[in-house]
């Protein structure tokens, strides 16, 4: 019998989706993003996807989207990976961010499906074709219709992984039946982007994670993959299992990730600062419960 090895993932298997670090006044904080994205790295990340949903990248101007990956390209070297997140509603406008992105240093770029105007098919497709045909870089498509309003249907993934730049999914579909349909007929690097999904994404042959929680707790998430490649699988569960508690109170609470993230990061001394309007910053007793979670988490 004749057994194949899975290409390596893109861009590593653990993914962090970092904040965008600010100053108290709002500005973008370079210095920041530079320690945090260090630290990331240090602590088992192998690639960093920059001005994402949880980067606030509707709040971040173009300018500060390729200072931001200027700066952390330079922090970490080739050390990891750098994905820049480039998708808008406008296949112009994110045609010129990809472009920016790669003068930047960026090792790919995130696409996001147009959102509000909730193209059709036949026009989301076109979309992520005019945007892969427009740089050299390889491209992940994010699919997460909860803030979208509209799906990549899993045909028209089938039709895009055809496209040879075109190289990786961040899934956030909650369609593990559509999932598993693409993994199966296609070699596109599928990754979780909701924690609850990274054991098993993975163990129907996924490629890793595009984590907000990893902001928090890289090594715990990291080690999941390792116990599992390890072909411990119990404690592959177990480490999953152990990381729900932080998960549900950082991306379930009623607030986006970004701002519980963020509030747990300054709660702990690290480069984070203040949400962009329209969010509002978590309270105090948010605050509280995150810290908790986060030390039940530290101590298992």
């Amino acid at each position: 019998m004749t057994t194949t090895t899975p290409p390596a993932p893109p861009f590593g298997r653990a993914l962090c989706a970092m904040i965008t670090p600010f100053t108290d006044a709002g500005a973008l904080d370079l210095d920041g993003a530079q320690r945090l994205a260090d630290r990331l790295v240090a602590d088992g990340c192998d690639g960093l996807v920059l001005s994402g949903t949880t980067g606030e990248s509707p709040t971040t101007t173009d300018a500060e989207k390729s200072a931001l990956v200027r700066a952390v390209r330079e922090a970490v070297g080739e050390r990891a990976s750098i994905v820049a997140g480039v998708g808008t509603a406008d296949t112009r406008h994110t045609v010129e961010l990809a472009l920016e992105a790669e003068k930047a240093g960026a090792d790919g770029v995130l696409v996001v499906t147009p959102y509000y105007s909730r193209p059709p098919q036949d026009a989301v497709e076109e979309h992520f074709r005019t945007v892969a045909d427009a740089s050299g870089l390889p491209v992940v498509l994010y699919d997460i219709p909860g803030r979208t309003g509209t799906r990549i249907e899993p045909d028209t993934m089938l039709r895009l992984a055809a496209h040879p730049r075109i190289v990786a999914v961040k899934d956030c579909s909650y369609d593990f039946l559509g999932t598993q349909k693409v993994l199966a007929r296609t070699e596109l690097a599928y990754y979780a982007g909701c924690e609850e999904h990274i054991l098993a994404l993975y163990a129907v042959g996924g490629a890793g994670y595009v984590s907000t929680v990893a902001n928090l707790v890289p090594r715990q998430l990291h080690s999941i993959l390792d116990a599992f490649d390890a072909g411990d699988t119990a404690g592959a569960a177990r480490l999953q299992q152990q990381a729900t508690d932080l998960i549900e109170s950082t991306m379930s609470a009623g607030l986006p990730g970004t701002v519980t993230v963020k509030a747990l990061l300054n709660d702990l001394g690290l480069p984070a600062g203040p949400v962009r309007a329209p969010l509002r910053p978590a309270d105090r007793e948010t605050t509280d419960g995150l810290r908790a979670a986060y030390e039940r988490l530290q101590a298992a």
